[in-house]
């Protein structure tokens, strides 16, 4: 078959030839870039793609998408589907969090959340007719209110970036003046692409095998499964034949030191103080691994130490809050926030949606930008998100060490909650990357003397293996419980200032 303008390893082009026959069976032929008449039910079932870091499952995906969309398919962003084009076959790529699907969108891959795709924006019928002309589908509108300066703003920001909401907040509207509320998904799409599918957890893989007939799951075998999973990922139990396993690509122009450390934890005669040694003696060698004396508390507002245990996570942050001079009974502009979830009665699950859709998922990272206009009300910024700023209502948790309840600045009745960020687990990690990471390797060896394991594999080794595997461009070992002074006070200014698209998410009773 002829396959795309890259230069793809054995695995991969073993991999592209599976899929294509899969996806044969639900009427995409991507050797003729046609789309074809579907053979009964168009169901052809899930098959995963399992490789570990640098074995390119994400230059598959992106490759894959490509052709899939040169056949004609519908492409679902999870902003806005219109009612004209349901007809056609489609395709929608997910991940498990939004900092997952930015680092998709960051390769030009339209990738959405799952929640994005399990629940449906309800657009208002007049700036509908917007969304429409911006998608191919309608004539040009004339709607009360917008001048054809702010159509056009609307048309050059979509011609761009391929947002609805974007456009329609480049012509002067707030989200809570299109989107009116959410719906679960009523009808079915056609083929899923699920990116970080060691995320996900039994409940999550049957709801997307009820929306998508066709599912082709990428993930890393060596992470750490789900915490309710007993240590099993939902793609282990496919057969043989559905699952396709990459190995690492290996080219000496883009060799990575970072990769090497975390391919070498697979040698079942690697203990821990040896891989320090590797770590140590790749430090002295190449500055993109470093052997590190300190936390780097600057590092910390933006890109979180990852820790194993819970009491090293609380001291941490509570290290970084003194530093900054953090008040008790305040948050400062630009401190890290974790979503740990919502709260909020059943009656207002409709709210609950609207902070779901947003970003404000259980593990979202956040940086706090200040108070809101009401009390207990905060406006934040959400790592990752397409439309990341938001004022919703706030449950602020800080915990101290020692300490079994936390301290709650302050609170809305009920909404989003929070735990500080400047520290977080291994585990609420995966997902995510950032350039610079630093690896808390004291809790590391903790996790080796308790020689616990998982899967058949020691705790430590998965533990370090996520841990490293975070880091885009730099890693940092830090090998002593010691923390660096900032060198300049917490800031905001590097995060884009607020769009007049800013949707105001007020969880209060009405």
């Amino acid at each position: 078959m002829s396959l795309p303008s890259v230069t793809y390893s054995d695995d991969q082009a073993a991999a592209y030839d599976s899929i294509s026959e899969m996806l044969k069976s639900a009427g995409v032929d991507l050797d003729d870039d046609a789309l074809l008449k579907l053979p009964g039910s168009g169901k052809s079932g899930v098959m995963a793609v399992i490789g570990k870091a640098g074995s390119g499952k994400t230059l598959l995906l992106a490759e894959l998408y490509k052709a899939i969309a040169d056949t004609g398919v519908q492409i679902v962003s999870g902003d806005f589907e219109s009612r004209k084009a349901r007809e056609k076959r489609s395709l929608a790529i997910l991940a498990p969090t939004n900092k997952a699907a930015s680092v998709l969108r960051l390769r030009g891959v339209p990738a959405t959340t799952i929640h994005r795709i399990l629940y449906t924006p309800v657009y208002d019928p007049e700036y509908e007719r917007i969304a429409e002309w911006l998608a191919g589908n309608d004539e040009r509108p004339e709607i009360e209110g917008l001048t054809d300066e702010a159509l056009d703003r609307a048309a050059a920001f979509f011609q761009n970036n391929k947002s609805i909401p974007g456009a329609l907040a480049a012509a002067g509207l707030r989200g809570s003046d299109f989107i009116t509320g959410w719906k679960r998904r009523d009808e079915p799409l056609d083929i899923g692409f699920v990116d970080e599918a060691s995320m996900l957890d039994d409940r999550q893989f049957e709801d997307l095998q009820e929306i998508f007939p066709t599912l082709l799951l990428f993930g890393d075998p060596a992470q750490l499964a789900p915490v309710n999973q007993s240590g099993s990922m939902v793609f282990e139990t496919l057969p043989e034949p559905r699952k396709q396993v990459l190995h690492r690509v290996h080219r000496q122009d883009a060799d990575n030191p970072i990769l090497d450390l975390a391919h070498a934890l697979s040698d079942p005669q690697m203990g821990f103080e040896d891989f320090e040694r590797m770590v140590e003696q790749t430090a002295r060698e190449d500055d993109r691994v470093v052997w590190g004396q300190r936390v780097e508390v600057d590092l910390m507002a933006r890109s979180p130490v990852l820790v194993w245990r819970n009491a090293t996570r609380i001291r941490l942050i509570q290290a970084f809050r003194n530093v900054h001079g953090a008040p008790d009974t305040e948050l400062l502009e630009g401190e890290p926030l974790v979503c740990d979830g919502i709260e909020l009665p059943l009656k207002h699950r409709k709210k609950r949606l609207d902070l779901e859709a947003r970003g404000l998922i259980k593990g979202a990272q956040v940086i706090y930008l200040g108070p809101g206009r009401k009390p207990g009300f905060s406006r934040l910024h959400v790592m990752g998100a397409e439309d990341p700023q938001v004022s919703a209502a706030s449950i602020v948790k800080i915990e101290k060490p020692d300490e079994e309840e936390p301290f709650i600045p302050f609170a809305a009745r009920m909404g989003a909650t929070f735990l500080h960020g400047a520290a977080v687990t291994i585990h609420k990690a995966q997902g995510s990357q950032w350039n610079t990471v630093q690896v808390f390797a004291p809790d590391i060896y903790a996790a080796a003397r308790m020689g616990r394991t998982e899967a058949g594999q020691p705790l430590w080794k998965r533990l370090a293996y996520v841990a490293i595997t975070r880091a885009q461009e730099r890693l940092i070992w830090v090998v002593r419980n010691r923390l660096a002074k900032p060198t300049y006070p917490l800031r905001v200014d590097d995060l884009r200032a607020v769009p007049a698209a800013s949707l105001t998410l007020e969880a209060e009773e009405t």
